[in-house]
């Protein structure tokens, strides 16, 4: 979504229209939404960029790349980030309402919400 369709949309909204979000606004937000995940369960574990990509046998600006919200990630990557992370992955798919991943803590049985679910973490 360029800059002129997002204040299109931003406009339609103000006057009262409903305005779907488009393709490109819904895999930003879900990207966004892996990228925090990813980042603080990182830094819960207390790794580095650079460990944790050496746990997924990965290079540290995978990483990096995806804290950013500037990739998307395949089904393999994920599984194993998550078991770099300490996590278990998992995936739903709601039809309408889109794509669901979650890491859960291996360690506290937390979950932290990543995708289009908002994010959530509860022990």
């Amino acid at each position: 979504m360029n800059h002129a369709q997002w204040k299109t949309r931003r406009t339609r909204q103000m006057f009262g229209e409903k305005a779907e979000p488009s393709q490109a606004y819904t895999n930003a937000g879900d990207a966004m939404a892996l990228g925090q995940t990813v980042h603080d369960r990182r830094k819960e574990l207390g790794l580095s960029q650079k460990d944790a990509a050496e746990r997924a046998d990965m290079m540290q600006p995978q990483i990096s790349t995806i804290e950013q919200a500037s990739a998307e990630p395949t089904l393999a990557f994920l599984r194993r980030l998550a078991k770099a992370l300490e996590a278990r992955l998992s995936i739903d798919l709601e039809l309408g309402r889109g794509l669901h991943l979650r890491l859960h803590s291996l360690d506290r049985g937390q979950a932290c919400a990543g995708g289009n679910a908002r994010r959530s973490c509860a022990a």
